[in-house]
């Protein structure tokens, strides 16, 4: 199956979903809650009541949405039952935008390059040429994919030499453990759960893509919006003075969130290179990863980097 074909359902239906109305609340914010792969930043905001106590006096209510996919977030944006993505990565955001579902950076998250992995079974292939004819799973439309895209490329190979099938993190990594695929794409928590297991680490994103994960507004929320958003950039900004006070309480929150242990926290808080901003390379990096999709027929339109991320949200 071509790659095209693969983007084609989640393309058209951002598109479609742009032109819904907004529903942007004057006394209701919805915000997604994404603590993978190791968003320490949101889960202190959220356990802290952070960014209720900067809303209450504005009188609005902050409701949580549990939304792994940084494609369903932009869906969800779009049909305007969200209106904040406490992280994204900016491919998902670039793919939103081509779409005409206008969706921006607000801020920094981090840029994880060691969390992100293609994996294989234990006893398994050894490299990433050996994928060919091998299925891998994972979720399609994320930097994931990207980077598998990116690393058969790079050992001439496109993503119609594999099986690819489309699994959220848990169930791919279920599929991995009981020898339902060859490989599969993991992040934080199931990497190391899977490393321990046996598994081979075929390549992360280092030396092929560079994740930058950061928080996202939807267009309208932003414009119409704009107290609200300053008491979301003040929450996250507050979330990361208290985790560099509080640096071992804030590894042990993660570890309980994500139900690792504190050794396993601590590596995945080294691993996430955590940032509250993004700066000039960031939006380079962000048009080299438009030159790719567009290259790859994971996206149909171009879209400037610099339209797509707020000047406040650079440095």
């Amino acid at each position: 199956m071509k790659l095209k074909a693969l983007f084609t359902p989640l393309l058209l239906s951002l598109s479609i979903l742009a032109h819904a109305p907004a529903m942007a609340s004057d006394n209701k914010l919805d915000i997604s809650f994404v603590k993978a792969p190791f968003n320490l930043q949101v889960i202190v905001m959220k356990e802290l009541g952070l960014l209720e106590k900067e809303l209450k006096p504005l009188g609005v209510e902050v409701v949580w949405h549990e939304i792994t996919s940084g494609a369903k977030q932009a869906r969800a944006m779009a049909a305007g039952s969200l209106d904040v993505s406490s992280v994204m990565n900016t491919t998902s955001i670039q793919m939103a935008a081509a779409e005409g579902n206008p969706i921006k950076v607000v801020a920094g998250v981090s840029r994880p390059l060691d969390v992100f992995a293609v994996v294989a079974a234990k006893g398994g292939v050894t490299d990433i040429k050996s994928l060919k004819g091998k299925t891998v799973a994972g979720p399609k439309g994320t930097v994931l994919h990207q980077i598998l895209v990116a690393a058969l490329a790079k050992n001439g190979m496109s993503i119609r030499d594999v099986n690819f099938i489309q699994m959220d993190l848990g169930k791919a990594f279920a599929a991995l453990q009981t020898g339902q695929v060859d490989a599969a794409l993991l992040s934080a928590a199931g990497l190391i759960k899977a490393e321990q297991a046996g598994c081979t680490v075929l390549t992360t994103a280092k030396g092929l893509v560079t994740p930058k994960l950061g928080v996202a507004a939807s267009d309208s929320f932003i414009k119409n919006h704009p107290d609200q958003l300053a008491a979301v950039i003040k929450a996250h900004n507050d979330a990361w003075a208290w985790i560099e006070a509080n640096h071992d309480k804030a590894i042990e929150l993660g570890a309980k969130e994500q139900k690792i242990s504190l050794d396993d926290a601590r590596k995945m808080f080294e691993w996430s290179y955590f940032t509250q901003t993004f700066d000039q390379s960031d939006l380079t990096s962000m048009n080299e990863d438009l030159e790719f999709m567009l290259a790859n027929n994971m996206m149909r339109n171009r879209v400037d980097s610099k339209d797509i991320v707020l000047p406040q949200a650079l440095r």
